[in-house]
């Protein structure tokens, strides 16, 4: 077996009921901007936005979903941080945009604020931690507090744990695992 060719996570795409309104959103609340504009090949007008000058877009959002759509195809869509600093600050923003479902976690491996677009897909910001605990694992998250609070607080809980340990060892472990991957 011949292996993969090394991926990484750059872009995806949702389908929209009001494009304007998705393209604004995600213009204002991620700070991405429009890179292209202009109809697919299957005739649905197409938004490609970005945050980043390596990558042409990071999602692109196509108009045609229906109106009457009554779930979101998409599980959720996460934008990566810099540091618990930064996640406080977004928290903050957050609030004052008055997104919906608002629900910040501590998922002991990280630290995360989820929120509702304008037509109801699950969104993500988040942060790593500086330990590894399995998966699904969650608290609710009181980014109101002192950083060192924070910090404190996750570690306190992920201690008890028995899957816990340092987030470099787990990382070290995982590249391991993926260098083994058949070439």
């Amino acid at each position: 077996m011949t292996a993969l060719p090394e991926t990484k996570l750059c872009h995806f795409g949702i389908y929209a009921t009001d494009l304007p309104k998705m393209v604004d959103f995600y213009t204002r609340v991620f700070g991405l901007v429009v890179t292209d504009r202009g109809l697919s090949t299957r005739g649905m007008e197409v938004a490609f936005l970005s945050g980043t000058a390596d990558e042409h877009h990071q999602l692109a959002i196509a108009a045609g979903r229906p109106k009457d759509a009554t779930f979101s195809t998409i599980n959720q869509v996460s934008f990566k941080v810099n540091g618990l600093d930064e996640l406080k600050r977004y928290h903050t923003f957050l609030v004052n945009e008055k997104v919906q479902k608002l629900d910040p976690r501590d998922h002991g491996n990280a630290w995360s604020i989820y929120f509702s677009d304008p037509e109801g897909n699950r969104m993500e910001v988040y942060t790593p931690s500086y330990w590894y605990v399995g998966q699904p694992f969650g608290e609710p998250l009181d980014l109101t507090q002192p950083k060192e609070a924070i910090v404190a607080k996750t570690e306190a809980m992920v201690k008890q744990d028995p899957t816990c340990r340092p987030m470099e060892e787990w990382t070290a472990d995982l590249q391991k695992k993926l260098d083994r991957v058949p070439a």
